[in-house]
């Protein structure tokens, strides 16, 4: 924990933009499982086979990580020197996972003494792979596996994102024919049971992406008084243009086969459920897919334009977005408290108002505990 942090230098349209995404959060973990809302707002509920509106909120987090990242080890390496900037990415990155792993718990378990001593070692590595892998520790690990070129030039964050979206498509499509010869596909592993979450172990690949854009958007956002909006906006369109191309992918992808002709090689946009089977190509959270990733990491840059275009260009400032923003970590903590308090008297077959209603009790609570952590100047930092 902290006492309040230095107003100083702060950046309003980034931390109304992450007290945002911290909302967006509430919403769809809160809403998402319960039966009324699959039948009639579907986009509010996590998909592994197209990305909804609730799979956008996951690439913003990292894209405000990245954001922030660059932003504060530029300053700490300044100030500090580099070996000070390193250790003290490494120690908050590993408290990361170990927070992770601690909230999220390993897979599986054993029952008695002689079970533990039969654990092989495969046994041991399915033990990480569905439940540790989500939010907290795939930042940990995605922050770490950016930290060589954290503080490099603009083109070589580009590249190093490039190089790690096409390792993560190659070992998606499988190692078949390599030296070690096998037909391991890490597509097809983190779809089987037990299945992955957030891409599973190896996510932090394809979570590069929306990471090194929030980076990126930061180099654009300081180089001038005033954030450079038409050219956010730009890159944001770029970025979802060509995810929805490596969607597109999929149509000539096994199961799947092109017929002649430009529609039949164009798959449903975004926020639309396929008609085709799913493969690789197609924008999953679960799969951590490329095409997902470079989509939802467009579409955080762009929704952060028109924060930067209200907050940094105009004078919005929404209380609201201010109080979780700034204490982000303290709102996802508590969150799963309350909502654990709350889900056993709000069954998943209640009718629509119930669940609202039970939304609105939920979100009240959770305001109500970081709001007050505010009040009192406490912030929890890693």
């Amino acid at each position: 924990m902290s006492e309040k942090p230095a107003q100083a230098g702060r950046i309003v349209s980034l931390d109304q933009f992450r007290g945002y995404t911290v909302l967006g959060m509430l919403l769809v973990n809160f809403i998402g499982g319960f039966a009324a809302i699959g039948s009639s707002m579907p986009l509010l509920k996590h998909h592994t086979t197209y990305c909804s509106y609730a799979d956008t909120i996951m690439p913003q987090f990292f894209f405000a990580v990245g954001f922030a990242y660059r932003l504060t080890f530029r300053r700490r390496l300044e100030k500090e020197g580099a070996a000070s900037a390193y250790l003290h990415v490494l120690r908050r990155s590993l408290g990361l996972i170990l927070l992770g792993l601690v909230i999220y718990h390993l897979d599986g378990g054993v029952k008695s003494w002689t079970e533990l001593k039969n654990l092989d070692g495969w046994n041991i590595l399915k033990a990480f792979k569905r439940s540790p892998f989500q939010t907290l520790t795939h930042i940990g690990v995605t922050s770490l596996w950016v930290l060589p070129v954290i503080s490099a030039r603009p083109a070589v964050l580009v590249a190093f994102a490039f190089f790690s979206g096409l390792l993560h498509i190659s070992l998606s499509a499988g190692l078949s024919g390599w030296p070690f010869y096998t037909n391991w596909s890490y597509y097809e592993w983190v779809n089987a049971d037990p299945k992955g979450i957030d891409g599973g172990p190896l996510g932090f690949l394809s979570w590069t992406i929306p990471l090194v854009t929030g980076s990126l958007a930061y180099d654009l956002v300081a180089a001038r008084r005033l954030a450079p909006v038409g050219r956010l906006l730009i890159g944001g369109t770029i970025l979802m243009l060509l995810g929805y191309a490596l969607a597109c992918l999929n149509s000539s992808t096994p199961p799947n086969t092109a017929d002649p002709g430009l529609r039949s090689w164009l798959v449903e946009p975004p926020f639309v459920p396929p008609s085709r089977p799913v493969n690789m190509w197609t924008m999953s959270q679960r799969s951590g897919s490329v095409s997902y990733q470079t989509f939802a990491a467009g579409f955080a840059l762009a929704l952060y334009a028109l924060f930067a275009l209200a907050c940094d260009r105009g004078r919005l400032r929404l209380g609201f977005f201010a109080t979780f923003g700034s204490n982000a970590l303290a709102a996802y903590i508590i969150h799963d408290l309350v909502d654990e308090a709350i889900k056993p008297y709000a069954p998943n077959d209640a009718p629509l108002w119930f669940v609202l209603a039970a939304f609105a009790l939920f979100l009240a609570v959770c305001y109500l505990f970081v709001h007050h952590l505010e009040k009192n100047r406490i912030f929890l930092r890693l």
